[in-house]
């Protein structure tokens, strides 16, 4: 089985929510908890860190998997999605895993679990976790895929647990309520594993407050925490939220008895892109015109994103934009610049939302400006060539329009 084919068989055969939506969301862990047992249970046999959140979960998991690199320790990191490369969800101190490791994980389960028919994810956190077990982690960052109580991640029983915030996101699965995802996303939290919360709104504290309290949890709030001017190498003002939640995170571990010094922190806040290999948050493409990136796709995340472009210098605003089919795009649309340019587009994977459900929306919004593209490459290159020097131009709404952007340009190179 080559490794083509076994990629091939990863995104075809297997329900993957990424892609097809809610088709793919399993309601219960009793899958992934057989499967770990015909796997061994290579969950308990490496020590972790287990992170949720609607926002930053993927950045504070590369700013800790970037410190604990520094601190010399073998670093399993774990999240999800993948912008251009499958095996950019399974890394071991920023190194991707190899293809042959995919192929024999694949090669070795295929048969033994048919009866359980995992899903995408299911099988991807298995092979993960089966590896950061074979090559003895010292530590492993695990990111929550979506919520957090259902999980297939919600199988470890990690060192710290971690809650960046709560937004509204994923509400057919989670809720509509800030309460119902806070509830979903408390899931994680374990008896007696303290638990680090990020900055939520005071409304829904209590929901974490309860359930630490119940799990005998230890709970440090980050908006107790002393705010510190950390000098990361990610770009975005949002950053400097997951980065104090992550020196919390920090400062609880080196209580546990973590050995981590205060030059190997500085130097994993500033090495986190070169150390993890992590891309699409608010990463600069080119200089002339400014041109950026950004994966945030809910309503928080595009709030941060409409915030920090006005804080940014430039002429006129070009807006590249695609969205998936599960969010609400009049919600997320009005919170965008109204005097940009929209190329409005589709991304390449089914769950994407049609032309035809995205212009309308558009207009609703009050966003009048724009023109619309069947890809994000063909949006890209009109945007470049009509683009002034001074001028930003900006590509998001969808990890996956980041992630055809970001896979187009890999070929060019």
């Amino acid at each position: 089985m080559s490794y083509k084919k076994t990629i091939d068989y990863l995104f075809s055969q297997l329900p993957m929510y990424q892609r097809v939506g809610a088709s793919a969301y399993k309601t219960d862990l009793s899958n992934t908890i057989e499967l770990m047992r015909e796997i061994g249970n290579p969950e308990n046999r490496f020590k972790s860190i287990h992170v949720a959140g609607t926002n930053g979960k993927g950045s504070t998991s590369h700013m800790l998997a970037s410190i604990f690199q520094e601190a010399g320790y073998k670093t399993g990191l774990y999240t999800s999605p993948h912008l251009i490369d499958f095996r950019e969800r399974i890394r071991i101190n920023g190194k991707v895993i190899p293809k042959n490791k995919v192929v024999e994980f694949v090669k070795a389960t295929k048969t033994k679990l048919q009866s359980i028919k995992p899903s995408f994810f299911e099988l991807t956190v298995g092979m993960a976790f089966d590896y950061f077990a074979k090559e003895k982690v010292d530590i492993a960052i695990i990111e929550v895929g979506l919520g957090g109580r259902l999980d297939s991640t919600n199988i470890i029983n990690p060192e710290l647990s971690i809650i960046t915030n709560i937004g509204l996101d994923h509400t057919q699965f989670l809720g509509n309520t800030l309460e119902s995802i806070s509830k979903e996303k408390a899931g994680i939290i374990k008896n007696n594993v303290p638990l680090v919360l990020g900055l939520v709104k005071p409304e829904i504290e209590n929901v974490f407050i309860e359930t630490a309290d119940n799990k005998n949890s230890p709970i440090y709030f980050s908006k107790d925490f002393p705010a510190n001017k950390i000098d990361i190498d990610l770009k975005g003002n949002y950053q400097k939220e997951n980065a104090n939640t992550a020196l919390l995170a920090i400062s609880v571990l080196i209580k546990q008895g973590w050995d981590i010094s205060k030059q190997e922190i500085v130097s994993g806040f500033k090495n986190i892109s070169q150390n993890t290999g992590l891309r699409g948050r608010w990463e600069v493409i080119q200089q002339k015109p400014l041109v950026i990136c950004d994966t945030g796709h809910n309503e928080d995340g595009i709030k941060r994103i409409s915030k920090q472009l006005a804080n940014t210098p430039h002429n006129n605003l070009h807006m590249i934009i695609g969205m998936v089919n599960d969010k609400m795009p009049e919600t997320i649309l009005k919170l965008l610049p109204k005097n940009a340019e929209f190329y409005f587009c589709e991304s390449s994977i089914p769950r994407k939302l049609p032309l035809n459900q995205l212009l309308p929306a558009a207009r609703n919004a009050g966003l009048n400006k724009h023109t619309s593209y069947l890809t994000v490459e063909e949006a890209y290159t009109t945007t470049l060539n009509k683009a002034k020097d001074d001028d930003l131009v900006f590509i998001g709404g969808s990890t996956f329009v980041v992630a055809d952007l970001l896979l187009y340009l890999s070929k060019d190179q």
